[in-house]
């Protein structure tokens, strides 16, 4: 079972889809007894970094998350739900996230003018431990984004993926039973369907279905 927190951010129905097509039973709440119990917790997201911290202190469900990953349970976030769990944002000012690894997300400052803000399509992810676990075998390595803040520097403790958009910046981040992802697995293919189904896999889920 995969557990979805609603709170009120957009894009949730295309994450469902992604977990259904896995072959996985997932529930959509925002309950705090029902969040509790997740066995998988996935904190999906659009939107602005302060209005989504705002809406899950709002329902207590910060401290949830927090708990549940340092109990050591599973847990993916994408896209705001990365940036959200991180100590600070500049987006619309200075705003605290919630803290569970270091690192701070800014806005992308670009030389080239080519390049436009926000971050939107197809780019590629470079791991950056080869043995990471959760993005083997994937048909390749091109994912899709929608962004214009991002995280520039990435803690030692944490592995994960860079990527290349008029400068280097950190596009997921994986340590032990977290992934979070700047990017959106449920909008790249069949890459981004392999990465979600790479993390079932390692965290129990083994009735998914291969697709």
């Amino acid at each position: 079972m995969v557990t979805i927190i609603d709170y009120g951010a957009s894009n949730i129905k295309s994450v469902i889809k992604a977990f259904e097509h896995l072959g996985v039973d997932v529930l959509v709440t925002n309950e705090l007894d029902l969040l509790k119990k997740a066995e998988i917790l996935v904190c999906p997201g659009q939107g602005a970094f302060n209005q989504a911290i705002v809406a899950l202190k709002e329902k207590g469900i910060d401290g949830l998350i927090k708990n549940h990953i340092k109990e050591g349970r599973p847990f993916i976030g994408i896209c705001l739900g990365f940036q959200i769990l991180f100590e600070s944002s500049d987006e619309n000012g200075h705003h605290e996230g919630l803290g569970v690894f270091p690192g701070h997300i800014r806005r992308f400052k670009l030389d080239d003018p080519k390049l436009k803000v926000p971050h939107m399509g197809w780019n590629l992810i470079e791991p950056t431990n080869a043995d990471d676990c959760y993005f083997k075998n994937l048909p390749n390595n091109y994912v899709y984004f929608v962004h214009s803040y991002a995280l520039f520097d990435l803690d030692k403790s944490l592995n994960g993926t860079k990527t290349m958009y008029g400068r280097e910046f950190i596009s997921s981040i994986s340590r032990d039973n977290v992934l979070a992802t700047q990017f959106h697995p449920e909008k790249s293919g069949e890459s981004g369907l392999m990465i979600l189904k790479n993390f079932l896999d390692k965290n129990g889920e083994s009735y998914a279905n291969t697709y």
